[in-house]
């Protein structure tokens, strides 16, 4: 997985509730609340605020009680590569596809790419998709082997935030249910 360590910088406002504490802890929990878990077109997915120095010397805006002070910051992000292939936990079914935590990411894989079937029914008891001619399985809690074939960065309606969308297929040679690509790999051998 291309995992990334970036250097940044931003500023961090310490209120006056919080001059008595270190001033790192307190920049380290607002950058951890601005920047984890959120994806940015240029970065990915940040996974992780991991280091932060905090310069001593603060600014006071005029009305405002609270100092500014810079802060330098790294950054431990996660940027999906179109065709990357990638291992996960299928976390959630419906009768369109599975949600795949891939990670830190989630990604869909619609139902005609989870095998190569002609027809692969959904069971709502089981929440799982099975194959007609083999019989095939793939339910929640299974693990896969999937391709990343669409990678895109939606805005959401409220904010700046931006979506992470990510599309998969597991309809390839070596792609598929990890218990189906060793069931393989052992019928080969015996050959």
């Amino acid at each position: 997985m291309p995992f990334r360590i970036i250097e940044a910088e931003d500023y961090v406002r310490i209120a006056p509730i919080d001059f008595g504490k270190p001033l790192e802890d307190v920049a380290r929990a607002q950058l951890r609340a601005r920047y984890e878990g959120r994806a940015f077109r240029d970065l990915g997915m940040v996974v992780a605020v991991v280091d932060v120095k905090v310069s001593r010397d603060g600014v006071i805006i005029f009305g405002d009680g609270a100092t500014y002070h810079s802060a330098t910051f790294t950054l431990l992000t996660y940027m999906p590569l179109d065709g990357e292939v990638v291992h996960g936990v299928v976390e959630s079914a419906r009768e369109v596809g599975v949600m795949v935590r891939a990670g830190p990411v989630l990604g869909f894989i619609n139902k005609i790419h989870l095998m190569e079937e002609p027809n692969i029914f959904f069971d709502a008891s089981s929440k799982s998709f099975i194959g007609e001619r083999t019989k095939r399985k793939v339910s929640v809690g299974d693990l896969v082997r999937a391709r990343i074939t669409g990678i895109s960065y939606v805005p959401q309606r409220e904010g700046n935030d931006i979506a992470l969308r990510i599309t998969m297929t597991m309809r390839a040679p070596g792609l598929g249910k990890l218990e189906w690509i060793r069931e393989k790999k052992a019928a080969a051998a015996k050959k």
